[in-house]
């Protein structure tokens, strides 16, 4: 029995092989990456042990990525800077939900009138 193709399906899981032909790099640095900025990466683990990322793992090494190679970043730096988008991502997502409750808000009296 062969594999089901389903198009234009977006991968679950990359692997680290993967994910290093995506960035350009090599696993090994993958593997460091993950390593070194855990609280930021979660990947699972196959039944082998191997490493399995998630679409968000693969942006967030991207961003490392970047971060590193193009800014000339140190770990720690990079480091901050993604605890940085992080906060600005939550403060973002408040201010978002507010405005949302406030429109609710407006809607809800302009419904009144009617």
């Amino acid at each position: 029995y062969g594999q089901i193709y389903i198009p234009n399906m977006e991968k679950l899981f990359y692997t680290v092989g993967e994910v290093a032909g995506i960035l350009g790099e090599n696993s090994s640095a993958v593997r460091y990456w993950s390593n070194s900025f855990s609280r930021y990466l979660h990947p699972t683990r196959n039944g082998k042990g191997d490493r399995r990322f998630t679409k968000e793992d693969v942006e967030t090494f991207k961003r490392i990525h970047f971060l590193l190679k193009s800014q000339g970043m140190t770990l720690e730096g990079a480091a901050k800077a993604l605890a940085a988008d992080r906060n600005a991502g939550v403060d973002r997502n408040v201010k978002v939900l507010e405005s949302l409750r406030n429109m609710r808000e407006q809607l809800a009296e302009i419904r009144k009138t009617l």
